[in-house]
Order: structure tokens, then sequence, then C-alpha cells
């Protein structure tokens, strides 16, 4: 079974780690928020419902630990994944002691990380999934990550999945190939690349080509639109 999708709370202030974790999640169809300390990541879990919380031992104003207590005393039930370049077995008690579910010991392999996120949200309490995506006759669930069009399923890649959400999430909206290359593929990547129009014309000839009406539009000068 496919594990669920969702939105996930990353407590990250290396913005290397950051955009490392964000870049790789996202391709995997989750959504993600990001907070550089502990105070913002407070804030936003008191605003929000997380699933899971990706949390550094090691931040700028409050320890990780420390933020998984206040967790737990706000009774915030989301799962902990505690990140930290501490291997010491006591750290890692500490942790778990405070409320954390995993500890992942830096640095790690991206399919480790993977492998933990989705055990975590299959255990997750109450998870809120993000609604299904229309566009015409073209549906998007993002918990199953099923695609049809007039009923016809449509096997996509994860990295096309993520851009096929992303513009359906901003149908109407033109979007830039600039936004499109920081949302799918992360702030730093090679804005002279191609890669966005490669991906589109991928998407094309999969959800237009064969289909009367053609939901994906260039507007010249400008980036892509989803709709009619």
């Amino acid at each position: 079974m496919s594990p669920p999708l969702a939105k996930i709370l990353l407590v990250e202030d290396d913005p290397r780690i950051a955009s490392f974790v964000n870049r790789g999640l996202k391709a995997e169809g989750h959504t993600l928020d990001i907070a550089g300390d502990g105070a913002s990541a407070m804030a936003m879990m008191r605003k929000s419902d997380y699933p899971l919380v990706i949390l550094d031992r090691m931040l700028p104003d409050f320890d990780g630990v420390t933020i998984c207590r206040q967790m737990r005393t706000e009774a915030i039930a989301s799962r902990v994944l505690m990140l930290t370049a501490r291997d010491d077995l006591g750290d890692k008690i500490e942790g778990l002691n405070a409320g954390a579910d995993d500890y992942l010991t830096k640095p790690f392999a991206f399919d480790e990380l993977v492998a933990r996120v989705e055990a975590l949200l299959r255990r997750a309490p109450d998870i809120r999934f993000d609604p299904v995506l229309q566009v015409d006759n073209l549906v998007l669930d993002p918990t199953t990550r099923q695609v049809t069009r007039g009923g016809r399923n449509i096997d996509l890649t994860p990295k096309e999945f993520a851009l096929l959400r992303y513009l359906m999430e901003h149908s109407g909206a033109v979007l830039s190939r600039t936004q499109i290359l920081n949302n799918n593929w992360g702030y730093g990547f090679d804005t002279g690349s191609k890669i966005v129009d490669v991906y589109i014309r991928y998407l094309r000839a999969k959800i237009d080509d064969t289909a009367e009406t053609p939901l994906i539009h260039t507007v010249r000068g400008a980036g892509y639109r989803i709709g009619n």
C-alpha cells in the first residue's frame, strides 16, 4: 500500500539540509512548511495540524528536546522525527523520552529518511489529507496519488505528479518558469535550464494529447497556466 501523502513541518536552521529535504520530499508528493527556529515552529504548529514534524535537535533558539516537550505539554499530537548530529545513545534516549517518535543521525541517506517518514505517517494520528483537485475533467487525488482525466487513469512519475499538483493548486494563474523551478526543483537550480519545458511536454503528452480540449497552456513570455 502506498504511504499517505501529507503536509509536513520541517524545522531546520541549516539551509542546505532544509533545501535537500524539501526538494526530496516534494518529489515524493508531500508538501512542506519550513521553520528555521523553534519559536517559529511552535507558532506554526499552533495554527496548523501536521501529521509529522521533522525536528532538528540543535536550533538557534531552543533545543529540539525542549520543543518536543513543549509540543507534548500542549497536546500537539504530531509524530516527531528528530534529526541530530549526535549519535550518543544518551542523547537519543533523551529525545525519545521527550516525546520524539524516531531519531535519525546526520548525515543520513535520503532513502532512509523517506522510509522513516513513510513509517511514521502510517502511524500518524488524525492525518488531515489534502483535498482532491479538479480542473475541468482532470482529477488529482493527493492522498492516493491517482490522476484521471475523463475517468481514464494517467500514470505519472513522482516529479510529473508534483508539477501537475502545483499547477492545479494554482488553477487559472500564470506560473513563471522560475516559480515552477523553485517549487519543484528548489532554489538555486539553474534558471537557464529547460527542465520545466521538458516536464511540461511530458505532462501534455499524458494529459492533453488524447483530449479534445487542452488544459495546459503556454503564456508567451510569462510561463504556464492550467485551465480552460
